[in-house]
């Protein structure tokens, strides 16, 4: 029969409290079950009291003077204690980005590099500006500060400078983080722009208006009145009777 292998389980967790027997300090200022502070007391009278409540001694306050111990359900403070860490929003890690700029770059192009860090920075990212010299570039040490102090000043109102100017080999670096109370700029809303679907019964409402128009003008038009009949012509007496 093989031997059997041995599993090889990970470091035991160490724990983060000293508890009962392993507090091994002569006196601790005690806080009850109920959290009463009874006060200094040797740390065996603390352990009998915790013996007798069914609970344990906890020392939550080590570097106190003497050490704050409390009288609790380890176990279930152990739970609580893992249930804050859990429920802690994590904080956004920090990542560094860079940006390289020459000694004599053109004005244009340190805007556009200026441009990208500051995206950067609105990011939550460190940002390092990096000059590079190249052969002979070396004599122009001072073009390249000037360069860096440039880029600072463009990014005052959203950076500080973590790190001055600094040489490393053919290198000049600085570093740049978003100060704390800087609030990124909302950008404006765009007005929406009008469907075809609401434009269709204005048009239509506008050709009704003017129809009704053209109605009411010919409604109020006067109407023509019939000629009136002529008199008819009067008859001559019958019989053409002469002077009596």
């Amino acid at each position: 029969m093989p031997p059997r292998k041995r599993r090889r389980f990970g470091p035991p967790e160490k724990e983060k409290y000293r508890v009962n027997r392993r507090i091994r300090i002569r006196e601790v200022f005690l806080i009850d079950a109920e959290g009463n502070q009874v006060g200094a007391m040797p740390t065996s009278k603390a352990l009998k009291m915790a013996e007798e409540a069914g609970l344990d001694l906890v020392e939550v306050a080590p570097n106190a003077r003497p050490p704050v111990c409390r009288i609790l359900d380890y176990g279930k403070f152990k739970y609580e204690q893992k249930k804050k860490q859990r429920g802690k929003p994590k904080t956004q890690s920090s990542v560094l980005k860079e940006i390289r700029v020459r000694p004599k770059i053109d004005i244009n192009d340190v805007e556009i590099k200026v441009r990208k860090a500051r995206e950067f920075l609105e990011a939550g990212n460190k940002v390092q500006v990096t000059c590079l010299f190249r052969g002979r570039e070396m004599a122009y040490q001072s073009l390249g500060r000037e360069v860096l102090e440039r880029v600072v000043e463009m990014l005052e109102d959203i950076a500080k400078l973590e790190r001055s100017p600094r040489m490393e080999g053919r290198r000049m670096n600085i570093l740049l983080a978003r100060k704390a109370g800087y609030v990124p700029k909302a950008k404006p809303a765009e007005a929406p722009e009008p469907s075809e679907d609401e434009e269709a019964p204005q048009v239509e409402a506008s050709e009704a208006e003017g129809a009704g128009a053209e109605a009411e003008e010919a409604g109020s038009q006067p109407e023509a009145q019939a000629p009136e009949a002529e008199p008819a012509p009067e008859k001559a007496p019958e019989g053409g009777g002469g002077a009596a």
